[in-house]
């Protein structure tokens, strides 16, 4: 029952694992992104390719990862890959900027916009988003500090409804408010004949960003080396089907042009059916996402930095577990603080740009371990491997190349800066291994 490395109770079984990976994923992206993507692309067709497509590309990106965990099953996910495989600089850099930017951005940003709809549903004023943002980060802490029981209870009953908003988001959608409607949603839009393709992926693999998460809780994952490339397999259909379905119902009833002017599609087709009451209920179930996501992406950051903290990489108090409810409280509450700190800053938005792109920049470089470990263990027994090999592995990390090419190109500034947090990190690991005691490999 207990990682015989770490500490940590292997208590997460598949249904755990499966809406981990989900909870991980379905944020607040497919409720705001699909205008931007509409926007970017000719015809409700191209759309759904986008989406279909990026959702393969990241099923792809989940089987490789799906290997690694099978192969390494312990806490830490990508940081230990990236140790392991190219020495601890790299995993290093991983940890340095998931703590700044990646996980703690998102979960500000996040956060942001779970008090916004809070405020809505409630009718506060605009000044209470921050506070409800900050209480939000701290009641993650919470729920957190006494066991990963408790927390995945919480986490499955967040996912489970967030699941829920979107079938009814659906049903609205396809059976009700698009009933009759004879908007050609298929057709192309003649104010878009001329928009690039590759642009429309960003906002859309934002919004599958998270299919990592699962590989940072693995050292609670029961039958790990079975249960967790399932999960991750599992997870992801079931998350490319809700997006697939969730555009249609979009198209559906606004049209493409309809959807490339919208902000808030899910609004506009709720209160199509239900009027201002039918807003305010998918604004609820917009709140319970991003409290959701907020949620696993803190809990499993907060597995990096324990593991770090063990490693030698960070602070040896971050990396010890509670001698009862083996958690890494410590870990848990420095990545919540500098959450709430980015709230309080403002910069959460621009933060946001930086944590996408580096976020997927850091999967592409966690699934070339891959080839490092087929490479040096050849002859070692794994219960999952990457069918195709290695064309998925290729595949993910040129296509993720392309994209970051294109994030250059279109957001040369902020893709900068988030290159210039990473590479800040050298000579912070340089100091780190001369003023304190050397990193154990």
């Amino acid at each position: 029952m207990t990682s015989p490395a770490t500490g940590y109770q292997r208590s997460l079984r598949l249904r755990d694992a499966a809406l981990v990976v989900i909870g991980g994923i379905i944020g607040g992206g497919i409720f705001l992104n699909p205008g931007i993507a509409a926007q970017r692309t000719e015809s409700g067709l191209a759309l759904l390719l986008v989406w279909v497509g990026a959702g393969v590309l990241t099923l792809l990106g989940a089987l490789c990862y799906a290997e690694l965990g099978a192969r390494r099953p312990h806490a830490g996910g990508s940081y230990v890959y990236l140790r392991e495989a190219f020495g601890p600089l790299a995993g290093f850099l991983f940890g340095w900027t998931m703590l700044l930017v990646i996980y703690s951005g998102s979960s500000a940003a996040v956060a942001t916009i779970f008090a916004s709809y809070a405020a809505s549903v409630f009718g506060l004023p605009a000044a209470m988003a921050t506070p409800l943002a900050v209480g939000a980060l701290a009641l993650v802490a919470l729920i957190n500090l006494f066991g990963l029981k408790f927390g995945v209870q919480m986490q499955n009953l967040f996912t489970l409804l967030k699941l829920l908003a979107v079938a009814v988001l659906v049903v609205c959608g396809l059976f009700l408010a698009g009933v009759g409607s004879g908007t050609p949603w298929l057709a192309v839009d003649p104010a878009r004949s001329d928009v690039g393709f590759m642009s429309a992926a960003l906002p859309v693999l934002f919004a599958y960003s998270g299919f990592t998460y699962l590989n940072n809780l693995a050292g609670e994952v029961k039958e790990p080396q079975r249960t967790l490339p399932r999960a991750l397999v599992l997870g992801m259909l079931g998350v490319i089907a809700a997006y697939a379905l969730v555009n249609v119902a979009y198209l559906a009833v606004l049209g493409h042009d309809g959807l490339a002017h919208s902000r808030t599609p899910a609004a506009e087709v709720m209160n199509k059916v239900f009027g201002p009451a039918g807003a305010k209920l998918i604004a609820v179930g917009i709140a319970i996402s991003t409290f959701g996501f907020c949620n696993i992406t803190l809990v499993a950051g907060a597995r990096v930095l324990q593991v770090m903290g063990a490693d030698g990489l960070f602070f040896a108090s971050v990396g010890r577990l509670h001698p009862r409810h083996h958690t890494p409280n410590l870990a848990l509450l420095l990545l919540v603080g500098w959450s709430i700190v980015l709230v309080l800053s403002g910069s959460y938005g621009q933060l946001l740009d930086y944590a996408t792109f580096g976020d997927w920049l850091a999967c592409a470089i966690g699934v070339g371990t891959l080839f490092w470990y087929r490479h040096r263990q050849q002859h070692e027994t794994v219960s999952f491997r990457v069918p195709g090999y290695p064309l998925p592995p290729l595949i993910f990390i040129a296509t993720i190349g392309l994209v970051v090419v294109q994030s250059l190109r279109t957001s040369l500034v902020n893709t900068g800066i988030g290159l210039a947090i990473m590479i800040a990190g050298i000579p912070v690991y340089l100091v780190w291994r001369r003023v304190f005691h050397p990193v154990r490999s």
